[in-house]
């Protein structure tokens, strides 16, 4: 398996590394000795001259453990077709909203056009499955997401060498131009898109080995789980690489970057290239899965925003922030799309409420709480977060009112003027259905004030104790 490298084979070629670093550095004062490079022996260390070796971290293994444990424990506790469906949704679109994230997080690409090296790579693997299928091509259906990741891969390469030459706008422009391109392709060529139907096919392929055939929907969760944790893993290290750190000076300050001596334009590449070929494997993952790929599902503008919504929403500047935002992504497109017709509208509203108040996501929100945790000004919070929950109820109980009201004005009006609001009957004729939701609303919006302003006085206090503390750590 091309993409799949083992953490301990990871954590051994670092150890190897820092080993052969170390040695190099033992010889280089070896030779330097006088006589130590004619001993022929290895040279003794000078008094008071020793070498330090960097502990493991912790806390990041037990992070990690923890994100494996969760994958393994979670269709465990939830059993149902629907919570493993859901669940396997979740790794997929943990692998896309990751590798979404390095183009807008770590490198600053605002893209439209994800969906298209999702889409192509997951349109490439179910062709291949179907191959494998017939008989045709010997390849074990768990490395059918290679495929997908090397054409994710290959259409990256294409179409960035186009894409990335520009950044800003005119790189968010070209991206949309050429996701509708490809959208408008798919049309054109039913041979190899399957036209509005798509095309299908079949996961259980030749014999089972070892009871697996990926027939039940579990072991392709666990499949997918897999792939999702390599993955996650391979992006995490991709950030400390020098590429990585690159890109991040890229996104920061280009003109220094080239002042330097690189080449922002190819630094660029190379990223949109990665991008493309882990978005690929998502795709790959998602055709296993659901056995069909559609190009309206698949290829449309509707999945690259759905992207950029939700990883921005989970927090893009930080590296777990996207797997948030996929768990987001998940739940509104299969559980609130039930519940509301409306769900679309709402997750908007959330956005643009996000990006007023909290531009970092809920990732950020999570680290700037942790922050004033660590310095031990949490405990004045609780009550004030328990204040700002109780105001937001009626105010979401209100607008969600009106707004339903409004939906089964212009949806469902044939099917009289009331609808069942959680239980609650309202009247969309009656005005007494109206002021109430209008009154529930105003009730929430005066009382969210009251707090948000009570909230915004005891954080500003306690940002200012914890920079003074800051400082006098710094002093001592």
């Amino acid at each position: 398996m091309a993409a799949v490298i083992p953490p301990t084979v990871a954590t051994t070629a670092a150890t190897v590394a820092v080993t052969t670093a170390v040695n190099a550095t033992i010889a280089a004062n070896a030779s330097a000795t006088p006589g130590g490079a004619a001993a022929g022996r290895p040279p003794r260390a000078r008094r008071g001259e020793t070498y330090h070796f960097k502990p493991h971290n912790v806390g990041r293994w037990l992070i990690w453990g923890f994100y494996a444990l969760v994958l393994i424990v979670a269709p465990l506790m939830w059993t149902s077709s629907l919570a493993q469906t859901m669940l396997s949704q979740i790794g997929i679109a943990i692998i896309a909203c990751l590798s979404y994230n390095l183009l807008l997080g770590q490198g600053g690409m605002l893209s439209f056009g994800h969906a298209v090296y999702s889409g192509l790579g997951a349109y490439l693997a179910i062709h291949t499955l179907n191959v494998v299928g017939a008989g045709q091509l010997a390849l074990p259906v768990s490395l059918v997401p290679i495929v997908g990741g090397f054409a994710g891969l290959f259409f990256a390469a294409l179409f960035g060498y186009v894409s990335t030459k520009k950044s800003g706008t005119p790189f968010a422009m070209i991206t949309l131009g050429l996701a509708e391109l490809i959208w408008s392709m798919s049309l054109m060529l039913p041979e190899f898109f399957g036209g509005e139907g798509g095309i299908s096919s079949n996961r259980v392929v030749g014999k089972a080995v070892w009871g697996i055939s990926f027939g039940p929907q579990i072991q392709v969760y666990y499949l997918i789980a897999i792939y999702a944790f390599v993955c996650t893993a391979l992006l995490f290290a991709f950030t400390r690489t020098p590429l990585g750190r690159m890109l991040n000076a890229v996104r920061d300050n280009p003109e220094r970057v080239e002042f330097i001596g690189y080449n922002t334009q190819r630094v660029r590449y190379f990223a949109f290239i990665i991008a493309g070929f882990f978005a690929g494997i998502g795709g790959g993952l998602a055709s296993i899965n659901f056995e069909i790929v559609n190009a309206a599902d698949s290829l449309n503008a509707v999945r690259s925003g759905g992207y950029l919504l939700f990883t921005f929403l989970g927090g893009a500047v930080f590296f777990f922030g996207p797997m948030i935002g996929a768990v987001l992504l998940v739940f509104a497109s299969i559980l609130l799309s039930e519940l509301s017709k409306a769900w679309q509208l709402y997750f908007g509203l959330v956005f643009v409420f996000m990006v007023m108040f909290a531009p970092g996501g809920i990732a950020s929100l999570i680290m700037m709480n942790l922050r004033v945790a660590k310095f031990g000004k949490f405990d004045r919070f609780w009550w004030l977060y328990l204040a700002l929950a109780a105001a937001l109820v009626p105010v979401v109980i209100g607008a969600a009112a009106l707004i339903e009201m409004i939906y089964h004005i212009q949806l469902n009006a044939a099917m009289g003027s009331r609808l069942n609001f959680f239980g609650v009957s309202l009247d969309t004729a009656g005005m007494g259905s109206w002021l109430g939701a209008v009154a529930i609303l105003a009730i929430g919006l005066g009382a969210l004030e009251v707090a948000r302003r009570r909230f915004v006085r005891v954080w500003g206090q306690a940002q200012e104790e914890i920079e003074t503390e800051i400082k006098r750590r710094e002093a001592a």
